[in-house]
Order: structure tokens, then sequence, then C-alpha cells
């Protein structure tokens, strides 16, 4: 495929960081790691594994277990229940690959290992306005997810013939999911072409839906038709609708990570509405999810109000107010964006 349109970063310096012998290179991602996150991860992993360098993942916390069976998931390290290991291997890097964020709060288990670090670190990734946290920031907000310009970076970097069946499946996993199966973040033809160029890898598409999609478990089934028939709000003057999740509501359903995958979502499939949001109860915060459709940007709302930011259709925030407080703060702000929510 044609990359020469659009990736035009001066890659000299990585490479010749990598002509280093007995590299020691660490792949981090966010807090609540997402398919892209791993699949990312997973995808550059395989392949410096394969050029010979010692190469170790490190996430924040835990990542649901429908993601663990993509090649090289059983490798990453989970900061928080090994603290003193991971500490040591991010001190020591040569080299840190950081994927799918650009604001050092999203480590924050590890947010001092990363800045106190003389490593040299490269950022990838496709969220809005970067900040100046590595020596190299590979940056691109119109490509479908940090999988598919890691796809595009080992291109660049010649490494071609290391992508096999196992890398393609990460890189597809991540591009997949970050998508919501194509239905958003996925207008650019060349995102396509990076998935035509992935099945002739041959990557099995259908199995990893499947392994991803449907491996949930009866808990997190039994809590979407609680979700949709108790706590879903539906304000049509406003082409909206919200879920909201106490803490006890999650402990009485058993909840486990990545349990409410897609259900901010779910809002999307009534007939007008272009907005919806989804509130979870944590220990010491909410935890915010908006999705819209059409040109409403969402990213806005939650960087003006609710401490976050992200995609157009796609973002996310918090809040330390309680879960009630929170969700009504958001129910007011509505009528500020009236005008944006029946433009489409």
């Amino acid at each position: 495929m044609d990359k020469s349109n659009w990736f035009t970063y001066d890659l000299s310096v990585l490479k010749k960081n990598l002509d280093q012998k007995n590299l020691k290179i660490v792949i981090i991602s966010h807090r609540n790691p997402d398919g892209d996150a791993i699949g990312s991860m997973t995808g550059l992993y395989n392949v410096l594994i394969k050029k010979g360098y010692e190469v170790n993942m490190i996430v924040p916390n835990e990542f649901p277990s429908f993601l663990k069976w993509l090649p090289g998931a059983k490798k990453i390290q989970i900061f928080s229940n090994n603290t003193e290991n991971a500490g040591k291997l991010l001190k020591n890097a040569d080299m840190i690959f950081a994927l799918d964020f650009n604001d050092l709060s999203r480590v924050r288990e590890f947010q001092e290992n990363v800045s106190g670090s003389s490593s040299y670190k490269i950022i990838i990734d496709h969220h809005p306005e970067p900040g100046n946290l590595a020596d190299l920031i590979i940056s691109n907000t119109t490509v479908s997810s940090t999988a598919e310009l890691v796809y595009i970076l080992l291109l660049a970097m010649e490494y071609g013939d290391l992508i096999d069946k196992d890398v393609a499946t990460c890189i597809y996993a991540g591009i997949m999911t970050d998508t919501g199966c194509f239905s958003f973040n996925s207008s650019r033809p060349e995102t396509f072409q990076v998935v035509s160029d992935l099945l002739n890898h041959g990557i099995e598409k259908d199995k990893i839906y499947g392994k991803i999609y449907d491996n949930f478990s009866f808990n997190r089934m039994r809590l979407m038709g609680y979700c949709l028939n108790n706590k879903m709000q539906h304000l049509p003057e406003y082409r909206t609708a919200y879920l909201s999740l106490s803490a006890q509501e999650l402990k009485e359903y058993k909840f486990g990570i990545g349990d409410s995958e897609g259900f901010v979502n779910l809002p999307l499939s009534i007939d007008g509405v272009i907005f919806s949001a989804l509130f979870i109860e944590n220990k010491d915060r909410i935890k915010i999810s908006f999705r819209s459709k059409g040109t409403f940007a969402v990213n806005k709302i939650c960087a003006e109000h609710f401490n976050g930011g992200g995609h157009l259709n796609a973002s996310g925030g918090e809040s330390f107010d309680t879960l009630q407080n929170t969700v009504d703060k958001f129910v007011r702000l509505l009528p500020k964006y009236t005008d944006d929510l029946h433009k489409d």
C-alpha cells in the first residue's frame, strides 16, 4: 500500500537507536487498556521480539479477559500487581514506546517512572492535542486507531517481512475494536487498505470478532439487560440518552474488568438519538464515556466539563463528585448544546 502521501515523520533517530546492541525496550499503554491499546502493544511486541530485542510490555492495571487470547498478551505485566519489577524495567529501559495515549496522567500508576526515565521515548497515538512528552511523537488523528498507525510505522521501518498472522491478528483486533466494528473513525480508504493487507496475512476476522464480542460472562449479559431496562434515560428533546451504574449495582452483578464494554453505544440504536453517555461509579471517581453520531463533538464536552477528551464521536472523562451530582450536571449542560444536537 502507498504510505508516502501522509507518513512524513523523520525516523532516522529511531532507526539509529534501534541499531544499538542489547537494547532493552518497554512498551506501555494507558490505564483501563482497551482493544486498541492491547492490539497495538502486542502487534509491535511480536515484531520487535523477532528483531531480537529484549522487550517487555506494561499496563497500569488489569485488562479485559476477552483480550488475553491475543498473541503475546500473556506477556503483559500489570504494574499494580508487581510494582517493583515493572518499575525496574522502566528504570532500566533504553527505549519506551508509549501507545494509544498522549498524556502521562493516563498511566497514573507509573507516571513518575516514565517521566523520570532517561530512555528514548516514542509516542504512537491518534488522539488530538498530543503533549510534548517524548523524543519522537508519531501522532495522526485521522487514522482509525493506534493499531493502524503502528502497522503503517512497521511498513515505514521496513519491517513488513516480519508481519505474520499473529502480528496481523493483533493489529486487526485493535482496529476493529476502536472503530466499533468499522461503524465510526473509519472513513479513510487507507484503513480498509490496511485491513486488506491484514487479510492477506491470513487473519481469521470472524474468529477474532467472536473471541472478543461473543466471549462475555453470564453476569455481564445480566448487567446489560438490567442497565437497559432500569437505568437508561431518554431525553428526546436533546436527542440524547444515557446510562448510569452505581458501585452497589456493579457489585450486585459481580462486575468484572471489561463488563461494561460497548454499553455506551447501546442508546445510539434509538431512533433520533445522536448523543449517548455512560456513567460508572468507581471507588474514587466517576468514569464517563461519551459517544455521538455525525458532527456532534463529544470531545469538547469532555474537555470543558469532565476532565477528559478524545475523538469527535468517542471520548471519555471523569468526575470527582457523586454519581447523582455528575449525572445532574450532565443533564443541566444539554440545553447549552441544543443547536448543535439538532444540526444533523
